[in-house]
């Protein structure tokens, strides 16, 4: 029939795959990454940086000031951001020193066969990921220019996709853009702000309404919580690292220095306005204070500023969901950016974003475990193994102790910390159970 779509065949649709990764160079989905395909440490750096430098950063800070006071939340900040950056950095030396995506990882760690759930969770929670940040940037357009939510929310997202098809690339392109506007953009708010009511009025600032809501282990949570996921799944940035010296400079460029700017910029800025009842997810943050200074060529700024700067999130949450199931799925990375990203449009549609705080304590509750378990074998229990079994019962056991604990802590010790509770008891199970499964074994 005239008019008609033409059917690919499988192996055309492999030919083209390859075609297009020739243009855009090998993502090594299956396979580590060869010396020669390592990038620069400034080019590791600008992916790294680019990630948590961003305006739901600058927003968590405002919900930590808020519910904290200035004086804790910045204690908060602080402690948060120095634990992932040890979490981060030592998961990040492995995929540098090995050249392994966080998939073939966490198979030595999991069982060739087991790695599929820890990194099919990780990755369909940074899919999730992808959907609220998207549904983030089309709420704020949306509620700022009185623009189409679904409208604004799919355009972003299709731009998003565009970003991470390019891959690895692409993200330190976006990051090279979106780092420099944020500095200079989220410094002048900050300042600005910070000049009508003074450095001493911040510092004393007691929470919303002079009530500080939240206790240290529930800010300590939202501040790992915000990035748990990609941390845990730091090999596949950190693979593309030429040693260890640059994989770990690209994480402390992420932690604690990115992510503390982000988290200062919204925090300073709630703290010197002191808006009762403040809302960062909706005018009151970064983005609703340069619309409000009500100058047209700003507000221009802040529109494009929006989209660069989510975009860049977006992309790296898309990156990893992607080559997370392309390898689980035996595919190609910039194919399942597209289905992966079509599929996360839609989810943000719905207005998923709205749970933005009970997603960051799913986080904190399955997250966790599978980072510290990874560590405590791979630096204490097997010291440079490789895969070795199909499933790996310890490592799934120890996984669901360090949850049930976080769950436990979630709902009856809310003063405590959920995400580092769950690291701690996961990496110690981990280490137990593998003692008396090499006991057993001797025995």
């Amino acid at each position: 029939m005239s008019g008609s779509i033409k059917h690919i065949e499988p192996d055309e649709l492999e030919k083209i795959e390859e075609n297009v990764d020739h243009a855009l160079g090998e993502e090594y989905e299956h396979e580590p990454v060869p010396a020669k395909a390592r990038r620069s440490m400034f080019s590791i750096t600008m992916v790294w940086m680019g990630f948590p430098m961003i305006i739901t950063g600058a927003m968590t800070g405002s919900i930590l000031v808020l519910g904290m006071g200035f004086a804790a939340a910045l204690k908060a900040m602080i402690i948060g951001n120095l634990i992932m950056l040890f979490y981060v950095g030592l998961l990040g030396q492995l995929g540098a020193r090995k050249g392994l995506n966080f998939a073939l990882l966490a198979s030595i760690v999991f069982g060739r066969k087991g790695y599929v759930f820890a990194s099919g969770l990780l990755s369909t929670l940074l899919l999730g990921w992808y959907a609220v940040q998207t549904g983030i940037t089309g709420a704020l357009v949306s509620s700022t220019y009185g623009l189409n939510y679904v409208v604004m929310t799919v355009i972003a997202g299709v731009l998003y996709i565009g970003i991470t098809f390019v891959g690895v690339r692409g993200l330190h392109i976006i990051g090279t853009i979106s780092v420099p506007l944020f500095i200079v953009l989220g410094l002048w708010v900050a300042g600005d702000a910070a000049a009508t009511s003074g450095w001493d009025a911040i510092m004393a600032y007691p929470g919303n309404n002079g009530t500080a809501t939240m206790t240290m282990g529930v800010g300590l949570t939202v501040v790992i919580a915000l990035f748990i996921d990609a941390g845990t799944v730091t090999a596949d940035f950190n693979r593309w690292a030429a040693d260890k010296k640059s994989s770990w400079v690209a994480t402390f460029s992420a932690f604690p220095f990115a992510n503390l700017v982000a988290m200062l910029v919204g925090g300073v800025m709630t703290a010197a306005l002191a808006v009762p009842d403040a809302n960062p997810f909706g005018t009151d943050n970064m983005f609703g204070y340069m619309n409000a200074q009500q100058m047209t060529w700003l507000s221009v700024l802040a529109f494009l500023f929006l989209y660069v700067n989510l975009g860049s999130v977006c992309a790296h949450c898309l990156y990893n969901a992607a080559t997370g199931w392309s390898r689980i799925l035996h595919s190609h990375m910039r194919l399942f950016a597209i289905i992966l990203g079509a599929i996360g449009i839609v989810i943000a549609a719905t207005n998923v974003w709205a749970f933005f705080i009970q997603w960051l304590s799913l986080l904190g509750i399955l997250v966790p475990p599978i980072g510290a378990i990874i560590l405590v074998d791979q630096y204490l229990v097997r010291k440079g193994s490789e895969i070795e079994a199909d499933w790996r019962g310890t490592a799934f056991l120890a996984w669901a102790c360090g949850s049930a604990v976080a769950f436990i802590v979630e709902w009856y010790l809310p003063h405590l910390s959920t995400a580092i509770s769950a690291g701690l008891v996961g990496g110690i199970a981990y280490y137990v159970l593998s003692s008396l499964a090499g006991k057993t074994a001797r025995a």
